[in-house]
């Protein structure tokens, strides 16, 4: 039997569909979050921008009230970065991923602890937060007390990468500001981490949300190993396909597969969005393999735009005046445009932000282009960390 062939651009028709960016979508900001497998959220305001380009309609209330809820949490998950989901995923999550949040943070500060009793550590935090939302500085604060010879912040890091955190509010509430501060998961929903998601329906959740897509695929986006087990155990239950190049791609029978000459509309992405950032293999949305700018800060501002349905610039906002920069000649400019006003609007006051803003002007201009890339301030994937 012929194992169909998947085209970068059918991947990429299909992956747009399964993330809300053919077409924009009715769904809830609560159910999207749900339906994409959590946004990518270590900008506290980047997630709004993500659900503006996804949804329909998408006023910041949207997400800033089930956030003042803790319907939904910002919390350290997949790749061990920051993610934004909803509480019962957070919950579930959180034991299947422990363990590469954990990995992640040993592996990083191997050196500093050295001889530290980790679970001591992770005790001592737990007491602290167990009295209530504490900040970076507080908790640092307190741990450097009890161990003076470790680097407070290794000692904060250290509860990121062992203990289950939420980031608290105000933080991440549209309009609003805050210190970074953590309470452990459980206290801040008011509910007890289960037993942890089975991987095999972690595997489909990933499907259904970045699909089709390979084992390596999944490894990259989750941040676990030795996932080929889990997809060999799904086999009867999916289809199969493969690249240009020969990898085999697993797939739901029933995912949305749209033919590859489906139009896609430009889209203006946020800071560290999952689109590009969820496979191993990433020319199904960034043809030439150029870089993922991640700049710091609280992002809502800055990101990449998508044309074509292909990552081929950036954009800024900077007071009243949305700025892309490309490295050649965009197509569709009135779209882009067009598209640009509304994503911008996000930055405006009120309840009806498309109505509230008005850019002076879009320009377009080349990116500063070096031997070794773009030329652009790069910052970490994690800007928040990983813990206090």
């Amino acid at each position: 039997m012929t194992t169909a062939i998947l085209s970068p651009r059918a991947l990429n028709r299909a992956t747009l569909a399964r993330q809300l960016l053919l077409e924009r979508s009715d769904l809830s900001a609560v159910s999207a979050i749900e339906r994409l497998a959590g946004l990518q959220a270590q900008a506290p305001d980047a997630s709004y921008v993500g659900l503006w380009s996804r949804l329909r309609d998408f006023q910041t209330d949207g997400l800033a009230k089930p956030l003042a809820a803790r319907e939904v949490v910002r919390s350290t998950l997949m790749r061990g970065t920051v993610h934004l989901v909803t509480a019962e995923d957070g919950l579930a999550l959180w034991p299947t991923i422990k363990p590469v949040v954990e990995r992640g943070f040993r592996g990083h500060y191997s050196r500093e602890i050295a001889g530290l009793d980790l679970g001591e550590v992770a005790d001592a935090g737990r007491a602290l937060l167990a009295e209530g939302p504490r900040t970076r500085v507080e908790l640092r604060a307190a741990l450097a007390a009890r161990w003076p010879g470790i680097d407070p912040a290794t000692l904060g890091y250290a509860l990121g990468g062992l203990l289950p955190l939420a980031h608290v509010t105000p933080r991440g509430l549209w309009g609003q500001t805050g210190p970074a501060a953590y309470s452990l998961l459980e206290d801040w929903v008011g509910a007890r981490i289960t037993d942890g998601i089975p991987l095999d329906d972690l595997v489909v959740r990933y499907l259904a949300a970045f699909g089709p897509a390979t084992v390596r695929d999944a490894q990259v986006w989750s941040g676990l190993t030795r996932l080929k087990e889990v997809f060999e155990r799904l086999r009867p239950r999916l289809r199969t396909f493969t690249d240009g190049v020969g990898k085999e791609l697993f797939d739901l029978p029933d995912a949305p597969r749209p033919d590859a000459e489906t139009p896609a509309p430009p889209r203006f992405l946020p800071e560290y969005d999952n689109v590009l950032l969820s496979h191993a293999d990433r020319v199904r949305v960034i043809p030439d393999g150029r870089r993922v700018p991640l700049p710091p800060g609280n992002g809502g501002r800055r990101g990449t735009l998508l044309v074509d349905g292909e990552f081929l610039a950036v954009w800024a906002i900077k007071g009243a005046t949305l700025t892309i920069e490309s490295r050649e000649p965009l197509r569709d400019q009135d779209s882009i445009a067009e598209e640009g006003g509304t994503v911008a609007g996000i930055r405006g006051a009120g309840a009806e932000p498309r109505r509230t803003f008005r850019y002076r002007r879009i320009t377009v201009r080349p990116f500063a282009v070096t031997k070794g890339g773009v030329r652009a301030k790069q910052g970490r994937e994690e800007p928040e960390g990983s813990g206090p």
